[in-house]
């Protein structure tokens, strides 16, 4: 899938060119990204030239501002909603950014799960907004708490952000009820729901629930896509479904009034994928590689720690009972980034690196993360 050896990602992935760079003997198990030998280089390079082909000059322009209808319309028969429905975004950061900007004011209360993605929060803030964490259990935001946390804040919500499959950081899938008790506890109280849906097209076992969105048939919930998980971060693409008025809405944010479609060439690119079949094949693929990964990570986890194997996404979420110490060789992203629960735990990306290592990372960590109370 990718013609460029392991020599040239070295040399090319380095500071000041890419976002964040490990020594090459840790094994870097905290980024949600995807092993260079994974983005699809000569695919995107079809890909361009083919939307460069067929649309010639008109790739090149300020593009219409919901976004090129080529990919809308290839966006909505994949999700079952019509192209007025979605908007093109910049990846599903530039869409809470959005949102946040055009549905909330200065001080309003946000809703995020007990365990959150923490940028998420961080975009939410940036804004001048408050967020508050709802209890969470196995399978998911519990419905009976957010509807006392909305209670409890008076009128000042402005929308509940959940990540309902293959949640990060946790990897949970919640299931199709719990969506329904969620869906109703805010349809309720008038609460908007933003479904942050990066990492669906990533099931590795199984078939997962239908998206909150499309459950809510697209009313009160605005749902995130976005193609950095599953082609290239690099992209900056994405794209939100909500109901026409919302849509519109958003629209309206000078942004792009100023600059037209978030990403129109690379719109029209990735919409060449979606229509020849070609991303799908690269999705099968890409699953195929991210179920290996995840096998061998999961192979040689043991430990004094619990873990529920990923059914899909990027993630395993691994806790135990006290603090403990990670072994030199491994980085992993701390769970209290995430959020505040009982006991302690880790985020491992299983993305990032090749089986081999993986394996290798899972073996240090079953042998070298003993409890900091047993060491003298």
């Amino acid at each position: 899938m990718n013609s460029a050896g392991p020599l040239s990602h070295r040399r090319r992935w380095s500071q000041g060119v890419v976002q964040q760079v490990s020594p090459a003997e840790v094994t870097d198990l905290g980024p949600g990204y995807l092993e260079p030998g994974l983005l699809p280089v000569d695919l995107l390079a079809k890909a361009y030239r083919e939307a460069l082909s067929e649309f010639g000059s008109a790739a090149l322009a300020y593009g219409d501002d919901q976004g090129a209808l080529p990919f809308r319309a290839a966006a909505a028969r994949r999700a079952g909603c019509t192209e007025a429905q979605v908007l093109v975004t910049a990846g599903t950061s530039h869409a809470l950014y959005l949102i946040a900007t055009m549905f909330a004011s200065k001080e309003d209360v946000v809703l995020v799960e007990r365990y959150a993605y923490d940028l998420g929060r961080k975009i939410l803030t940036d804004r001048g907004l408050r967020t508050r964490a709802v209890a969470m259990d196995a399978d998911g935001m519990d419905p009976e708490a957010l509807h006392d946390a909305i209670v409890a804040e008076r009128g000042r919500v402005a929308f509940v952000y959940l990540n309902p499959t293959f949640h990060n950081p946790t990897g949970i899938v919640v299931p199709e009820a719990r969506r329904r008790a969620l869906l109703e506890v805010a349809a309720r109280h008038g609460v908007l729901v933003v479904e942050d849906d990066a990492y669906a097209d990533l099931t590795l076992d199984g078939v997962v629930p239908p998206s909150m969105a499309e459950l809510a048939g697209y009313e009160g919930v605005i749902r995130l896509r976005t193609f950095s998980k599953t082609i290239a971060p690099g992209l900056r693409l994405g794209f939100l479904i909500a109901d026409p008025r919302t849509v519109k809405r958003l629209v309206h944010h000078g942004l792009f009034a100023s600059g037209g479609s978030a990403n129109h060439v690379t719109s029209l690119a990735v919409a060449t994928l979606l229509e020849s079949g070609d991303y799908d094949r690269h999705l099968a693929w890409l699953r195929a590689q991210l179920k290996a990964r995840r096998d061998a990570l999961v192979g040689n986890l043991t430990g004094p720690f619990e873990f529920d194997v990923p059914a899909g996404g990027y993630f395993l979420w691994l806790r135990f009972a006290e603090e403990a110490r990670v072994p030199a060789e491994v980085t992993v992203a701390a769970g209290a980034r995430f959020g505040d629960g009982p006991g302690s735990a880790v985020r491992l990306a299983y993305s990032l690196n090749s089986p081999d290592r993986l394996a290798a990372a899972g073996r240090a960590l079953a042998g070298s993360w003993i409890p900091s109370l047993e060491r003298t």
